[in-house]
């Protein structure tokens, strides 16, 4: 796979997909895809860390619930590596209303209502930099060559 086309994506296991023991089925579901896991924490961020990662939604209704949702528990924050991996990782999670969602997603097989949707995804190459650099420093980061991808790319 030329270098041009590989892509990194933020993806993290929402406090609700962390309790409810969900996080071994979302990193599966994308090391099967063909992804390449290059950064993986369990973490606790605070209130400052959520509402800038949620800047973009500040001016809501439901930003206060949000944060103090996703400073309720532990997060498993995780930047995936791939073709298209932005693109698909959000396929892969599904709409961000459960209810709107296909069988067959994360979001899809595992949620009901948008407030608990289990996990957050990037939505673009930019943000998902933006969110990256956020959550990991880059010595987290790693670069390795992965024993699939002759596997997975032609």
């Amino acid at each position: 796979m030329s270098g041009a086309l590989t892509e990194r994506t933020f993806i993290a296991v929402k406090p609700d997909g962390v309790q409810r023991g969900l996080i071994g089925d979302i990193v599966k579901r994308f090391e099967r895809r063909g992804y390449k896991l290059v950064a993986g924490k369990l973490c606790m961020p605070g209130k400052e860390h959520l509402e800038k990662h949620y800047a973009a939604l500040s001016s809501k209704k439901f930003f206060p619930d949000l944060v103090a949702y996703m400073t309720s528990g532990p997060i498993f924050a995780m930047v995936w590596e791939g073709k298209e991996v932005v693109r698909m990782g959000r396929c892969m999670l599904g709409a961000t209303n459960p209810l709107d969602s296909n069988p067959g997603t994360v979001r899809g097989d595992f949620a009901i209502d948008v407030g608990r949707n289990v996990c957050h995804g990037s939505d673009s190459v930019e943000s998902a930099k933006t969110e990256i650099d956020l959550w990991f420093k880059p010595e987290e980061l790693l670069s390795y060559e992965a024993n699939q991808k002759p596997w997975v790319y032609e």
